[in-house]
C-alpha cells in the first residue's frame, strides 16, 4: 500500500491510502524520500485555477486524476529503487511523480542521480530544468548584462545558471530586501524594484505579477529579450506595451518547459535535457533554496499556509518517513 496527496477541492488536499501494484520486469517500485512543492504551478492547482483550455497541457506526466479535481500532482519526487533491474536497484533516483510514499513506474521515468548529489537537494530538478530550458530560449550569450525579475525558485536557478557563463553581470530583482542574502550566496548581484538596472541585454520574467512583468519592461534595452517564465493560469495580466516599448523594439519571448528550446529540440528529447539538469544541481550553493522540511503526514494542513499568499516562495521541500 501507498500513500497519495490528492487535490479534492479549492483550498483542500487529502492523504488518500492506494494499493500499489507489483512492478514488472520493466518498471521500478521507489519508496520516496524527498518531493517538493512547486508553488507557482501548485497553488493554481490547489486553487482550481488552472484554465480549462490548458487542462491537457497543463498535465503532469504521471499524474492521476483530471483538472479541476480531484487530480493527484506534483513532478518532484525522490527516492530509493527498491526493487527493478538489477542496474537501479537500490540507487537513489529522480522522477516526474506526485506527491506519494511510494509508487511503481517504468524505469525509463526514473533518472539515477550522480555519485555525491544529495537526495534532498535533487528536488530542485523540475525547477533546473524550467531554468535551463530559459537559458536556451533566451541564447544567452557571453558578456550580457542580464537582469532576473522574480527570485522564486526558477528566477534563482535562472540567475545562476546565467552567471556561469563568462563575462555576464547577473542582477536579480525582488520586492523583498532579505532575498539580497540568497543572491549573494549564488554568486550575482541585486536589487529592489525601485534599484533595478536598466539598458540589460537580456531580462528573465518570473515573478508571476503585473507589477514585476512592468520591471522587466523597464529594464530592457534597445532591441533587448524578455524571457516571460511566469505562469498566471486564469488570470488576466496586463502588460506594459505602451510608452518605449515600439520605439525600443523590445522582444518578449514565452519560455515553457513542457517543449524543449527549439535550439536544441532536433538532438535533446526530454529524458537527456532532465539528466543535465540533474548534474548541474552539484553546487552546494543551491542548498540555500531549500526550505526546511514539512512531513509528508502533516502536508494537507500546511498547504493553505505554504501555496496560499504570502507562502514561502523558495522550494518547499516534503520528507517522508
Amino acid at each position: 500500500m501507498t500513500r497519495a496527496l490528492w487535490y479534492v477541492a479549492p483550498g483542500q488536499a487529502v492523504l488518500r491510502t492506494e494499493a500499489i501494484p507489483a512492478p514488472r520486469p520493466d518498471e521500478v517500485l521507489v519508496q520516496t524520500r524527498y518531493s517538493a512543492l512547486s508553488r507557482g504551478t501548485e497553488s493554481l492547482v490547489f486553487a482550481g485555477a488552472v484554465p480549462e483550455a490548458e487542462h491537457h497541457r497543463m498535465r503532469a506526466p504521471l499524474q492521476a486524476g483530471a483538472f479541476p479535481f480531484p487530480v493527484k500532482y506534483g513532478y518532484a519526487a525522490v527516492g530509493t529503487v527498491m526493487a527493478g533491474p538489477h542496474d537501479l536497484l537500490g540507487r537513489a533516483v529522480f522522477a516526474l511523480h506526485p506527491h506519494q510514499s511510494a509508487f511503481v513506474v517504468p524505469a525509463t521515468a526514473v533518472v539515477a542521480l550522480p555519485a555525491g548529489l544529495p537526495p534532498r537537494r535533487a528536488v530542485l530538478a523540475a525547477n533546473m530544468e524550467t531554468a535551463l530550458n530559459a537559458l536556451w530560449d533566451a541564447a544567452v550569450l557571453p558578456g550580457s548584462r542580464i537582469a532576473v525579475v522574480g527570485l522564486g525558485t526558477v528566477g534563482a536557478l535562472a540567475a545562476w545558471l546565467a552567471g556561469q557563463i563568462p563575462g555576464t553581470e547577473v542582477i536579480a530583482v525582488d520586492i523583498r530586501p532579505e532575498r539580497a542574502a540568497i543572491a549573494g550566496a549564488l554568486g550575482v548581484g541585486f536589487a529592489t524594484p525601485g534599484n533595478a538596472p536598466i539598458d540589460c541585454d537580456l531580462v528573465f520574467h518570473a515573478s508571476a505579477t503585473p507589477e514585476g512583468l512592468a520591471t522587466a519592461v523597464a529594464a530592457a534595452g534597445d532591441e533587448a529579450t524578455i524571457v516571460e517564465l511566469s505562469w498566471y493560469g486564469d488570470r488576466t495580466v496586463a502588460a506594459t506595451l505602451g510608452g518605449a516599448f515600439h520605439s525600443r523594439r523590445l522582444r518578449l519571448l514565452a519560455s515553457q518547459v513542457g517543449s524543449v528550446a527549439p535550439s536544441m529540440r532536433a538532438r535533446w528529447p526530454h529524458r537527456r535535457r532532465l539528466a543535465q539538469a540533474i548534474a548541474l544541481l552539484a553546487d552546494p550553493r543551491l542548498d540555500v533554496l531549500l526550505e526546511p522540511d514539512v512531513a509528508f503526514a502533516d502536508l494537507p494542513g500546511a498547504l493553505p499556509a505554504l501555496l496560499g499568499p504570502g507562502g514561502a516562495a523558495m522550494c518547499q521541500v516534503v520528507a517522508y518517513p
